[in-house]
């Protein structure tokens, strides 16, 4: 197939958009040049393609200035081969009209960070901690029955920096704040302040949950819970980018589990053992939680692989966890405990979070229902989101369900019969969407 086209085909696409690259594949195997303009790469056009082509997706496949839609309709086009014919000969023969697709000039691109040489503050209290440990302040603490690793006694501390530090008691008590303040440990028990008796403080570090970000504690000065929230999801899909292959369908999770990058990715989701989420507004906790969410699955993919079966599935969501801010959380927890206010999730029995569990305080008041479009799920089509931001969440995530609702598996409308099939997530949490059918179907037309 030649490429001398007089016109252009344009692929307006995202970072670790699968479908995007199943596209883009089929066109190369065909000799079809493209330009390929990524929407979180030109934020600026972004409103004005999505609103030019009707569609809340990508990919979108432009011949000159016909729209040919997106993944599937691009498969479509080629195996009718008149209307392929009709595509290329159009491209071959007219240039571009003034109409068609935006083309941003390259220089307007917004510079891709280099996520993977993030650069570490080191905190001034991971020394006090290490300290600690080499002189046994921190040790396990208990009986054969109930033991606490990674513990220490608030008087052992006090004693200890008195010794070695030489402070006096009002000061030690003062430092012994600031690292649970650093979230370097936490009280055994309930409780935010240090007291400097018999109580216990656990180090957040070496989590018995199987937690993926568990381990070393990490010695950074912490980050946002924004800024990390959205760094880990872009390092994550810049992976995911990589490591996918060329038409979308595999993904090399040995290499990528072996490369440089993951092992900075992994570093880098220790930090989230001590950011601070307590404070966070509602728009900001929407925003971390939800990034979060979509990169943990994409990090338990790579390091246990996908479920592939129902039972692997369950112990996928309620097993898979990060602790954040000295808690682990599971896939299952911030889903149904936090974003969706503390709501029993599909198959549970009881709540996520119990009357005492320090997590409540992180559940949002009430729930978001449309959360369900912003975590990772498996439509046709992506929305042009990367990660979410705090400032314009709740415009993400109604594009998000917009996109999800274009999509066949979102909503089917039967003309013939008068009738629309939604997607059973309309089904599986009805509760959040409204108390009736025609409450569900009014949440629907608002995404």
């Amino acid at each position: 197939m030649s490429g001398n086209f007089k016109g252009s085909v344009v692929v307006y696409s995202i970072l670790g958009c699968p479908h995007c690259m199943k596209a883009k594949k089929l066109l190369g195997e065909l000799n079809v040049p493209y330009s390929d303009v990524r929407l979180d790469l030109y934020p600026q056009i972004k409103d004005e393609v999505m609103q030019k082509s009707g569609m809340r997706t990508v990919p979108q496949v432009y011949f000159n200035a016909k729209l040919v839609g997106g993944n599937d309709e691009l498969q479509k086009l080629v195996k009718d081969s008149a209307a392929w014919e009709e595509a290329l000969k159009d491209v071959r023969e007219n240039p571009m009209p003034e109409d068609g697709p935006i083309i941003p000039d390259p220089s307007t691109a917004v510079a891709e960070a280099d996520y993977f040489n993030i650069q570490c503050e080191p905190d001034e209290y991971f020394v006090l901690v290490t300290q600690m440990k080499t002189a046994n302040v921190v040790r396990t603490h208990g009986s054969f029955l109930k033991s606490h690793k990674n513990a220490f006694s608030g008087q052992d501390f006090l004693a200890w920096v008195q010794k070695e530090k030489e402070l006096d008691k009002e000061r030690g008590i003062e430092m012994g704040q600031a690292l649970l303040d650093h979230k370097f440990a936490k009280p055994q028990k309930s409780g935010s302040s240090f007291q400097g008796g018999t109580e216990l403080y656990v180090l957040n570090e070496g989590d018995d949950s199987g937690a993926l970000n568990g381990g070393a504690i990490s010695e950074c000065v912490p980050k946002s819970a924004n800024q990390l929230g959205e760094l880990l999801r872009k390092m994550i899909l810049k992976l995911y980018s990589v490591y996918l292959s060329e038409d979308g369908k595999a993904m090399d999770y040995k290499g990528m589990k072996a490369s440089a990058e993951f092992k900075t990715y992994t570093e880098i989701a220790r930090e989230l053992t001590r950011v601070d989420i307590k404070s966070a507004s509602r728009e900001e906790k929407l925003a971390f939680f939800i990034n979060i969410y979509n990169a943990l699955v994409i990090h338990a993919n790579i390091e246990r692989g996908p479920p592939t079966n129902i039972f692997g599935r369950y112990k996928f969501f309620n097993n898979t966890k990060y602790v954040i801010g000295g808690h682990p959380y599971s896939l299952q927890d911030i889903e149904n405990g936090v974003l969706r206010a503390n709501r029993k999730g599909v198959g549970q029995f009881t709540l996520p979070f119990g009357s005492k569990d320090p997590r409540l305080e992180i559940a949002l008041e009430r729930h978001e229902p449309l959360i369900h479009f912003g975590l990772v799920c498996g439509a046709k089509s992506c929305p042009p989101i990367k990660t979410y931001t705090p400032e314009k969440i709740y415009d993400e995530l109604k594009l998000a369900a917009s996109s999800f609702l274009e999509n066949d598996d979102g909503c089917q409308i039967d003309m013939n019969n008068k009738s629309i099939k939604l997607s059973s997530i309309f089904k599986w949490y009805k509760i959040d969407f409204g108390r009736n059918d025609k409450e569900v179907g009014i949440c629907t037309q608002m995404g």
